[in-house]
């Protein structure tokens, strides 16, 4: 069985916006292109009818192209569950209240059981500082916390 990654909306972002001339963000463009070339090959994919939401947004042009790299990826439903997994996060600190949606993926990830969280997210997710809080909460809540990671960190080979 693959190890689940849910994709999140910075990744497919990433992977579908005109080249940056910002060195950084050009770097994790093409990080994002090499995982995403063999990532079906490793792991099941997954997203989630927000990540959909939020991909839709924006310049059409753009969403388009969002929209058609998540086709075929199955989708998580924002269930009651994973609402109320965001709502503990937001309550505790682990996430900004400012950052809802934020908590909201990673609900949908530790109800359904998601391996890793992939996004280029750092101020929210993929932040050191807050992965204790987030997986505190997600252990006092029942749930095993996504490991939550850039696709650099999936680009090695498994172990």
């Amino acid at each position: 069985m693959k190890p689940t990654v849910y994709i999140e909306t910075t990744i497919v972002s990433y992977l579908t916006a005109w080249p940056s001339n910002d060195p950084v963000r050009a770097g994790h463009q093409k990080s994002t292109q090499d995982w995403w070339k063999t990532a079906s090959d490793q792991f099941e994919l997954l997203c989630s009818e927000l990540v959909l939401m939020e991909a839709s947004g924006g310049d059409s042009n753009a969403s388009a192209a969002r929209l058609e790299a998540l086709k075929g990826i199955p989708v998580l439903p924002l269930t009651q569950a994973a609402t109320e997994l965001a709502d503990a996060l937001l309550a505790a600190g682990a996430i900004p209240k400012t950052a809802a949606r934020d908590a909201a993926h990673i609900g949908i990830c530790a109800v359904n059981g998601v391996s890793f969280l992939l996004t280029w997210n750092f101020t929210h997710l993929a932040n050191p500082w807050m992965q204790h809080r987030i997986q505190e909460v997600c252990i006092s809540r029942g749930y095993a916390p996504p490991v939550i990671c850039s696709p650099e960190a999936l680009l090695e080979d498994q172990p």
